[in-house]
């Protein structure tokens, strides 16, 4: 035996609001529906997918920079206030 442990690597995905890289588990997915950004929990709806803090201030970055149209590959615009509002409650929540 080497002594080596068997550590599993974890995927990282890279926020499009503040271009950090972070574990995927502590991302939010979002998926482009018609012309609307949808959060993605589960990470199990169909289409491609961009990885976002689930804080606002990282959504603001991404809306500002336009990361969402680049990133899910859509021709125009965005909406992102059904995602605005899923993040608003968890933001309230944390101290």
């Amino acid at each position: 035996m080497s002594g080596r442990t068997q550590a599993r690597a974890c995927p990282e995905r890279t926020c499009v609001g503040c271009r950090e890289r972070a574990a995927k588990s502590d991302l939010l997915r979002i998926v482009a529906i018609e012309d609307e950004c949808v959060p993605d929990p589960r990470g199990t709806l169909p289409g491609r997918g961009a990885y976002v803090h689930p804080a606002v201030v990282c959504l603001d970055q991404a809306v500002r920079r336009r990361a969402f149209p680049r990133a899910l590959r859509s021709a125009g615009a965005l909406d992102t206030t059904g995602l605005r509002n899923a993040l608003a409650p968890e933001a309230e929540a944390t101290p």
